[in-house]
């Protein structure tokens, strides 16, 4: 008896509605919260790049191709990025006119402004970020191969189960870093690859470096690979993608990026 009464008053309320006007029924209708539709996230990598300018009094910083040919791959994926290093604001760079990649993207404006302004290293939080990107350069070698606030940035991504990526001189950056147990190191028993010893006698730079990448990885107990010089590799080791060298950078950006699609 009671759910007749209910159902008859339900009917009788439509009735009215419908005898008065179509502006009663809509009216109720658009009262109606409807569920919303939420749209796919797209994935946002943070680039991390080096804020010091020379080499031997040279000028110097990130290799700007290695940076240019991944964030091509990046933009055509339709995969955000942000750019940052340990003081914020513009980062030095070389390689401008290396190719035609990297002429078009020093054109864009917007990507133009992205290298003058930065986020400070300090002010990032990590977790609004799916993955981290290292791009080369000698920069990086002095003022992000021991940087603690980097550090915990990729421990608590890499350990969130977030993918790390890094080309060229990029790997020395990870080469110290150790996970949330505070003694393994973020390399140890991966395989791994980066500038190799004959591409840094090729550039004449041995004496002007701090450490020799290839050098540094291994002693941090990593299973490092590598090509003849200039040859391009990539190298995927569960969630650890690195680069040999310039060359490699575009395809370090698509592995990265097949690693973020299929999460």
């Amino acid at each position: 008896r009671i759910f007749l009464s209910i159902q008859f008053v339900s009917i009788k309320n439509i009735y009215v509605w419908h005898d008065h006007s179509n502006e009663n029924i809509d009216r109720h209708l658009n009262s109606i919260p409807l569920p919303q539709a939420s749209l796919p996230t797209m994935p946002k990598i943070l680039i991390i790049a080096s804020n010091h300018g020379d080499l031997a009094g040279k000028p110097n910083g990130t290799y700007l191709p290695e940076l240019t040919h991944a964030v091509e791959v990046f933009a055509a994926e339709g995969i955000e990025y942000d750019l940052a290093s340990p003081k914020g604001g513009k980062i030095p760079g070389y390689g401008e006119d290396a190719d035609d990649v990297t002429k078009k993207l020093l054109a864009d404006a917007e990507f133009a402004a992205r290298l003058e302004s930065t986020k400070c290293l300090e002010d990032v939080d990590g977790s609004l970020y799916d993955a981290i990107f290292y791009p080369g350069g000698y920069g990086l070698l002095f003022d992000l191969s021991e940087n603690a606030t980097a550090h915990k940035l990729v421990t608590a991504a890499y350990e969130s189960q977030k993918p790390i990526a890094a080309v060229c001189h990029g790997p020395a950056a990870l080469a110290k870093i150790k996970l949330a147990d505070g003694e393994t190191l973020l390399i140890a028993d991966k395989e791994v690859t980066g500038f190799t010893r004959e591409e840094e006698v090729a550039m004449g730079t041995l004496e002007a470096i701090p450490y020799l990448l290839e050098e540094r990885m291994m002693e941090g107990g990593a299973i490092y690979r590598k090509k003849a010089a200039w040859k391009e590799l990539v190298v995927v080791d569960g969630l650890l993608i690195t680069g040999q060298n310039p060359q490699s950078a575009h395809g370090v950006g698509k592995a990265l990026a097949a690693m973020l699609k299929k999460e």
